[in-house]
């Protein structure tokens, strides 16, 4: 009898159970959660300030000044759980799309996740005298409003990805059109306020954004690990996957609106952050393996990046930098890496 158990799997069975533990991803996981982890701590102690190490410490234990606590437990540590928040939402993201799409250079503002997001926000800060743009639930709702208006337009949620992508394009860019005409007509405040959240950027978060957000990624984040293993089988072409008892359109609908809510929480918290939902996935899979939809994985790395980015942010230059600045800035190049190994495999092929 051949064995099809994958070669990256051990199976376990108890009674008529059985399960496929896979080993290659458990070990991803183990690498990336330390990783994380000493990622979040670097964090906290990076200073824009001056802020010693000793004094980081001593305000993390609370028994420094008034002055350090405040620091830590007011400013840095609510940005660092903020940004671990953003981080695996864009992953899981971007991970659903790139398997939806069946590209690896899929990512979810291709249906309008940005465009709509920041929309909202230039409307909500439209006519303000401060610049000061909105509250953070703006972003998501212009998101999902952008992502209907894609899906309506392509026929449906169960369209094929790529038609999906394609009339997503279109309407990003109507879209972000209409939001650079209202805000040319703003004033300078305004303006200036919208740029440095349509950049990306963690400043000011606190523990009022970073809370409603953890809730909505203990809802989303098994709901997506589901359809990430139901994805797996869209790999293979519609024919067989619907032969193997896959409701195509259900499964696809399903994707793309936890990519589309997922997407929408981290740019209305974090702004329209580049890079993080396209490297995640693909870092992760490196990881992981081809043989699984590495939900998990993407999460912990786009957690990672994020972080990172984050920490690079406020040290690299004198003033501290937007971290939307540092992911495009690293970003670049990636893609071209991404583009450089897709064009040597296809020679190969």
């Amino acid at each position: 009898m051949t064995d099809v158990t994958p070669p990256d799997s051990t199976p376990l069975r108890t009674g008529t159970l059985s399960w496929l533990f896979p080993r290659r991803s458990a070990l991803a996981a183990a690498f990336l959660v330390p990783l994380v982890v000493v990622l979040a701590v670097v964090a906290v102690t990076a200073s824009s300030t001056g802020m010693s190490l000793p004094q980081t410490v001593s305000g993390l234990l609370r028994t420094g000044d008034p002055g350090s606590i405040m620091i830590v437990w007011d400013l840095r540590l609510p940005r660092v759980f903020a940004g671990l928040m953003v981080g695996a939402a864009l992953g899981v993201s971007g991970c659903l799309t790139q398997t939806l799409a069946g590209n690896r250079l899929a990512t979810p503002d291709l249906v309008g996740v940005n465009e709509g997001a920041t929309a909202a926000v230039v409307a909500s800060a439209a006519g303000s005298a401060t610049g000061m743009v909105g509250d953070w639930w703006l972003g998501p709702l212009g998101a999902v409003a952008a992502a209907a208006l894609v899906v309506l337009c392509a026929g449906g949620a169960g369209a094929a990805g790529y038609r999906l992508l394609v009339v997503g394009i279109g309407v990003s860019t109507f879209i972000g059109a209409v939001g650079d005409l209202v805000m040319s007509r703003q004033n300078d405040n305004t303006a200036g306020g919208v740029f440095l959240w349509a950049v990306g950027s963690l400043n000011g978060r606190d523990w009022s954004v970073g809370g409603p957000l953890l809730v909505a990624l203990l809802f989303l984040l098994p709901l997506s690990l589901a359809a990430g293993h139901r994805l797996q089988l869209l790999r293979f072409d519609d024919d067989m996957a619907a032969s193997l008892g896959v409701d195509l359109r259900r499964v696809r609908a399903a994707a793309l609106a936890l990519a589309v809510a997922l997407a929408g929480l981290a740019v209305g918290v974090g702004g329209p952050i580049a890079f993080v939902a396209l490297a995640a996935p693909i870092l992760a899979q490196r990881l992981a393996g081809p043989t699984r939809v590495p939900v998990t994985g993407s999460a912990l790395t786009g957690a990672a990046l994020i972080t990172a980015a984050d920490a690079l942010a406020r040290v690299v230059a004198p003033v501290e930098l937007p971290v939307g600045v540092v992911t495009s800035v690293l970003g670049g190049p990636f893609l071209l890496w991404v583009l450089f190994r897709s064009h040597r495999t296809t020679e190969k092929a």
